[in-house]
C-alpha cells in the first residue's frame, strides 16, 4: 500500500469516526452562523413560491403545527397545501433565520416571520421560534411546530384582534 493510499484511508476513517460521534459529542450546540442544511432548506421553501418544496422536506407522515392558529397538517400534501394557503393570504411571506440550535434530533430555529396580510394597512414582522424534529438520518423533517404571536401579527398589520382571513 502506498503512503498516499494509507493517508487517504486514514483521513476517511477519521472522518467517518467524527461523523459517528459528532451527534453524541455535541448533544446540544448553538450552530450560530452555520444553519443546518434542513433548516436552511425549510426557510428557502417558506421564502419560495412552490408549496411542494415545503412538503418535500417532510417525512411521508410528517406533521406541521402552527401553534398561533392551532392547526396541524399531516403528510406532505397537507403541508404543501398549508404553504399554498399562506401564499394566498400573505404577500411576501418571508422567514429570516437568526439562530439555530441542534440538540439530538431537534433543531430550534429562532427567526423573524414577516409578510403583508392581503387587505391589511401595513406589513408585519414578528419573532418566531420553530422546532424541527428530524428523522433519524437528519434528512427530513418528522414534525414542525411554529410558535409566534398571532395577536402581534394582527396588531403590526393594523388589523383588529378578531380579524379572520377571507374564506375564498
Amino acid at each position: 500500500m502506498t503512503s498516499r493510499t494509507l493517508r487517504t484511508l486514514t483521513v476517511l476513517t477519521a472522518a467517518a469516526a467524527l461523523c459517528a460521534t459528532a451527534r453524541s459529542a455535541h448533544a446540544a450546540q448553538d450552530t450560530g452562523r452555520s444553519t443546518p442544511g434542513i433548516a436552511a432548506a425549510w426557510a428557502r421553501a417558506w421564502n419560495g413560491t412552490d408549496p411542494r418544496a415545503l412538503g418535500a422536506l417532510f417525512t411521508a407522515d410528517g406533521t406541521y403545527t402552527d401553534e398561533a392558529v392551532g392547526i396541524t397538517f399531516r403528510g406532505r400534501k397537507e403541508i404543501a397545501g398549508w404553504k399554498a394557503r399562506a401564499d394566498t393570504l400573505i404577500d411576501d411571506v418571508h422567514v429570516t433565520v437568526r439562530t439555530t440550535r441542534l440538540d439530538g434530533d431537534r433543531i430550534t430555529v429562532r427567526a423573524v416571520y414577516s409578510g403583508h396580510l392581503k387587505g391589511a394597512p401595513k406589513p408585519f414582522a414578528v419573532p418566531m421560534t420553530t422546532e424541527l424534529d428530524l428523522d433519524p438520518n437528519h434528512c427530513r423533517i418528522a414534525a414542525d411546530q411554529d410558535h409566534y404571536s398571532l395577536a402581534a401579527v394582527l396588531a403590526r398589520s393594523g388589523l383588529p384582534a378578531d380579524w379572520t382571513p377571507p374564506t375564498h
